[in-house]
């Protein structure tokens, strides 16, 4: 069958975005495999389905580049709004779109009627450790800088969900860690049960982040939504920086803000679409 589809990203986390609001494709899993595959496919982090949705305008259904489903991603969720805006699926510039049952609040910014960046209420953050999930080492309501072993080295971790779970780990310098050898060590340690994101960040200032990342399920990318709120959540928690933050990614920079009344995170970031086309696909 021939699959249409948008390839779009947000600070260099790209993913295939598809419609599905026809329903067609049943092996999606299978799909995001073989589109997402940088030599022999599209090339991307994932593929995301644009369906209809029942609780809100429309619903994000993510697969990461392994074929796992993933709850929520940031830059995803902003390409969607701009996909839907662009192709005048909506003319609303104030959504909501859910993900995996979940509903997040979102505002378009548009120049020449084109969507340009998005501000997201990336909602809550979950910091109890059985929620997120995490083992912990003694009963606790938090998980800040807290030790792990990591290929014979302690490392500290702040553990935060935003939909999806996330592991923040303070080092010296982002840039020369070896995340392709300590990646999937944290992504795959036993005390994160449903496996972890992991952000390594260095504090700039007090309102300037670096961080890399290592997804689950996607390896390094170069950027990550979910990430940067998890990141400066963890931080406000340890006191190292001010509540509203732009954190340096890899692919770019999002600004980051943690509500101090309603504790809700704000993500705000560009959306932008690469190239369209067409797949060959045999389910």
């Amino acid at each position: 069958m021939r699959v249409e589809f948008t390839k779009m990203h947000g600070c260099g986390n790209d993913y295939v975005y598809i419609n599905g609001m026809d329903g067609a494709i049943e092996d999606k899993a299978k799909l995001a495999i073989l589109m997402s595959d940088r030599h022999f496919g599209i090339g991307s982090d994932g593929i995301i389905f644009i369906n209809r949705s029942q609780k809100a305008d429309f619903e994000m259904e993510m697969y990461n580049a392994d074929g796992s489903r993933a709850e929520m991603c940031g830059n995803g969720i902003r390409c969607v709004a701009k996909y839907v805006y662009d192709k005048k699926l909506t003319e609303k510039k104030e959504l909501q779109i859910e993900s995996m049952g979940v509903i997040k609040k979102i505002w378009l910014h548009t120049e020449d009627t084109k969507v340009k960046l998005v501000k997201v209420n990336m909602g809550v953050p979950e910091l109890n450790p059985e929620k997120i999930p995490v083992i912990a080492t003694e009963k606790k309501a938090e998980i800040l800088e807290e030790e792990i072993e990591v290929l014979n080295k302690l490392y500290h971790f702040t553990a935060v969900s935003m939909g999806n779970p996330h592991a923040v780990v303070r080092v010296e310098n982002p840039e020369k860690i070896e995340i392709e050898k300590i990646g999937p060590l944290f992504e795959h340690h036993n005390r994160f049960p449903k496996r972890i994101n992991t952000e390594f960040i260095r504090i700039d200032n007090r309102e300037h982040v670096t961080m890399r990342v290592w997804e689950r399920g996607a390896g390094e990318t170069l950027a990550c939504g979910t990430g940067a709120c998890a990141v400066v959540v963890a931080c406000v928690l340890n006191g190292l920086t001010e509540n509203k933050v732009t954190v340096k990614l890899l692919g770019g920079s999002l600004l980051i803000e943690w509500d101090k009344e309603t504790r809700e995170v704000f993500m705000t970031g560009p959306a932008e679409t690469v190239f369209e086309g067409y797949y060959e696909f045999e389910s």
